[in-house]
């Protein structure tokens, strides 16, 4: 299948949940999700998506979470995106916001040792 339209497809299932999240979802968990990404195999087998959130709950709980809302996610993705078979939704936690935090927290030691010098 051509890239363009696995990415026109992916770019359609990030703002299709994003929305789904924002408007459907009664979770508060749920809630705090953002969708960042998506990658579509091939085939349309397999659709890795990638999320952060926000909040007071750690990384297992929102995987869980994500994992037991699956199923209802793809149902309202397959009703809103026409392709013949919706692929299976993978969730996948983005670890860049926190590499960057984690960046910046080493960005501000050494302009804070270069200060006290």
């Amino acid at each position: 299948m051509e890239s363009i339209k696995l990415e026109r497809i992916a770019s359609q299932i990030v703002r299709e949940l994003s929305k789904i999240f924002y408007e459907e979802v009664h979770n508060e968990v749920l809630k705090s999700v953002t969708i960042i990404d998506a990658k579509v195999t091939n085939d349309l087998s397999l659709a890795k998506v990638y999320y952060s959130f926000m909040g007071d709950y750690d990384k297992i709980t929102i995987q869980e979470e994500l994992k037991n809302a699956s199923s209802f996610l793809r149902c309202e993705l397959a009703k809103k995106i026409d392709v013949r078979t919706m692929p299976e939704l993978r969730f996948v936690y983005d670890e860049s916001t926190e590499y960057g935090e984690h960046i910046d927290e080493i960005l501000e030691e050494i302009n804070s040792e270069k200060k006290n010098k």
